[in-house]
């Protein structure tokens, strides 16, 4: 029978003691978006071990499973080969699967239902593709982050001026800054390692709610598909979605630190900063005004937050009045994850490009550092360091500062005379501190901006990159 046949050969999986057809509207309302299908690989990976428990409970013997698991096979080469398509009547990717495998085996494929519902198989499915996405976004966040190393790398010794309220605040060299973005957005993937942890327990055999009287070795199939163990409870395996409001937190966070990253880009490449200069093939143009470069990477990838952060919202609204176990809402999950993951499948490899494109204008940020009385904290520094109270150090050091103000000078022109005028604490000493490599060269503790520290920060980042790439690459479960 061919696999494309009228609607009208398709049988619902749950329509037995119904007496009339569904309405027009409850089929329109009720179908799976054209989106979930994406989950037939996964659907058909959990039929493979679900299989395998239908055999050791005897409802499939071995020639059976044989010609059940050849058939799996068949059906995920053309569903991924682009072959194969559900139909109108397909209410979800699981009747469609069981339309197709019934089509091609007949009864054989009509036991593949024994001893699961549509609930364990749906919470099982998208926390396979989950884990597995997982791996893939990693990945594409190693390569945001490896795109600022390879620009810190080269600005090591390129001063900057750090920023506080975006007021000038004190020097620094512009990989401590570059090296900031790529640290806060690397500990997304360790909140992507940590998730997975708690994820890695399969909901197959959970059934409907109560377990299943026929699959009685859950662990199997949990270990068949890469998870660490099998749900300890049969209800919350099929009700908890707190593993995917976790993912898209994980994601959401993930897009607001690249949306800071981004507003910094448009502020560096923009006219009044002109700090970095964006490569043509990651910027566009006006359609009006023939000048412009914009920064449209960076601006879409800021706007991308806010959806991902409403993906979040929405399924936490989703969840928080649901009685236990499974109820509909809960195909909300699938919307707001494949939301997500498209997003950012889009936004993570255009900013690793923009990012390792840039190029950084060394001496135009050497200027602005020194500018803004960036200095001023070397002088309270050195106060404190002389035996000044730093409170006395303050009020000391806001006076000079108030002094460069009225002769419209920076610390830098300061001179012997002008200290004394100031304070007679200020002495010719101080003046030595008041250079940008002196400030930055200071700054030797853990996590400073001294150059040397910097390069050992971007040494062990490097070989964090190592660890997430590997970790990413040593996957048990179905890769799709």
């Amino acid at each position: 029978m061919d696999d494309n046949q009228e609607a009208s050969s398709t049988k619902r999986l749950w329509g037995a003691r119904f007496k009339s057809e569904p309405s027009a509207a409850l089929k329109a309302l009720s179908r799976s978006e054209p989106s979930f299908f994406r989950l037939a690989p996964y659907d058909l990976a959990g039929s493979r071990a679900h299989a395998r428990e239908l055999q050791r409970a005897g409802v499939l013997d071995a020639n059976e499973l044989a010609q059940l698991l050849a058939c799996v096979d068949e059906v995920e080469h053309a569903f991924v080969a682009g072959d194969l398509h559900p139909i109108e009547a397909d209410e979800d990717v699981h009747t469609f699967l069981e339309r197709v495998l019934t089509q091609r085996l007949g009864p054989i494929g009509g036991k593949l239902r024994a001893g699961r519902s549509r609930n364990d198989q749906a919470a099982n499915d998208l926390k396979l593709y989950l884990r597995d996405k997982a791996r893939t976004l990693a990945t594409a966040i190693g390569d945001v982050q490896a795109a600022l190393v390879a620009q810190a790398e080269q600005h090591i010794d390129t001063l900057s001026t750090g920023f506080t309220h975006l007021q000038p605040a004190q020097p620094i060299v512009f990989a401590h800054h570059l090296m900031a973005h790529a640290q806060a957005i690397g500990r997304n993937v360790d909140r992507l390692i940590d998730w997975d942890r708690r994820s890695a327990r399969s909901p197959l055999g959970a059934a409907a709610l109560a377990g299943s009287a026929i699959c009685r070795s859950p662990e199997l199939s949990a270990a068949e598909l890469g998870y660490d163990a099998s749900c300890e409870n049969s209800i919350d395996a099929v009700a908890a979605r707190d593993h995917v409001c976790e993912f898209l937190f994980i994601t959401s966070m993930l897009a607001v630190e690249l949306s800071r990253l981004s507003e910094e880009v448009v502020l560096w490449s923009s006219r009044q900063f002109q700090w970095v200069v964006l490569d043509d093939g990651y910027c566009t143009g006006s359609s009006i005004m023939p000048q412009k470069k914009n920064p449209d990477i960076a601006e879409l990838s800021r706007g991308k937050a806010g959806r991902l952060i409403g993906n979040l919202v929405s399924m936490l609204s989703a969840l928080k009045s649901l009685p236990l176990a499974y109820n509909r809402d809960l195909a909300e999950d699938k919307s707001a994850a494949f939301d997500s993951i498209d997003t950012l499948s889009l936004v993570l490899p255009a900013m690793a490009g923009m990012i390792r494109t840039m190029r950084v204008d060394v001496d135009q940020l050497r200027r602005h550092a020194p500018l803004g009385f960036t200095l001023a904290t070397e002088v309270a520094d050195w106060l404190a360091l002389s035996g000044v109270p730093f409170s006395e150090a303050h009020e000391i050091t806001g006076a000079l500062v108030k002094f460069c103000e009225a002769q419209d000078i920076e610390l830098g022109a300061l001179t012997p005379a002008m200290l004394a005028e100031v304070d007679a604490r200020l002495t010719p000493e101080v003046l030595k501190h008041l250079t940008l490599e002196a400030a930055i060269g200071a700054r030797t503790g853990q996590g400073g901006t001294a150059p040397a520290r910097v390069a050992e920060q971007i040494a062990r980042l490097k070989a964090v990159l190592d660890k997430q790439a590997a970790w990413a690459a040593d996957y048990r479960g179905p890769r799709c």
